[in-house]
């Protein structure tokens, strides 16, 4: 009998906890946001109050963000940032990093048509018989001086770092395998290991 509530308790209690981890772990990532964002603007806020008052800084951050959005869906905030930007890119140790930077948040956005994901793919990589999700991110014309001859090759990026950071993997056009998964789901499937996976991936149209 004892045996047998513990077994139940033992279950019980794993089955609680593989539930309550990704909650914990997600209220976790958001309070160290929330902290490391309120703490870029709550110190002028002290400076000029006297008193710390939490959470404002945040407040402050995202109603910034927010006007930000407004300023640069209109002609004149184009301009502006077009500006900032011209003059980020005129400063050596800032430019590398800002481009790059730059890059990969346009990779994530919606309204980017021209350098955002395309598609989310299977190639075989990084050996024969290994495969590997993957960004379809750019199509390529490599060309031989010798005989002109030209291979079309597909630019596929393959996180190996969760999502950040990874590999450029260029691969022929027939050895690129078309899912029919979206990117916003391709993102899920990374950032979960993989466990996040369809059991049954069907292949599309390029």
């Amino acid at each position: 009998m004892a045996g047998s509530i513990t077994a139940t308790f033992k279950r019980k209690f794993i089955a609680g906890l593989f539930i309550s981890i990704p909650a914990i772990i997600t209220v976790l990532v958001l309070s160290s946001f929330f902290r490391f964002v309120d703490g870029i603007l709550e110190p002028l806020y002290f400076r000029v109050l006297g008193y710390h008052t939490p959470g404002l800084g945040f407040v402050s951050a995202v109603i910034l963000i927010f006007i930000t959005g407004i300023v640069s869906t209109n002609v004149f905030g184009k301009k502006i940032i077009e500006f900032l930007e011209q003059l980020f890119l005129k400063i050596p140790v800032l430019k590398g990093f800002y481009t790059a930077i730059k890059h990969l948040v346009d990779a994530f956005s919606p309204d980017n048509k021209t350098a955002s994901f395309k598609k989310f793919v299977v190639i075989e990589y990084p050996r024969a018989g290994a495969f590997a999700f993957g960004f379809l991110t750019k199509e390529c014309t490599v060309k031989t001086d010798k005989d002109g001859k030209e291979t079309c090759l597909r630019a596929v990026y393959v996180p190996t770092n969760n999502l950040y950071l990874g590999e450029i993997v260029l691969v022929n056009e027939k050895d690129t395998f078309y899912t029919d998964i979206p990117i916003d789901e391709g993102i899920k499937i990374i950032l979960s290991g993989g466990i996040a996976a369809p059991n049954v991936i069907r292949e599309v149209e390029d």
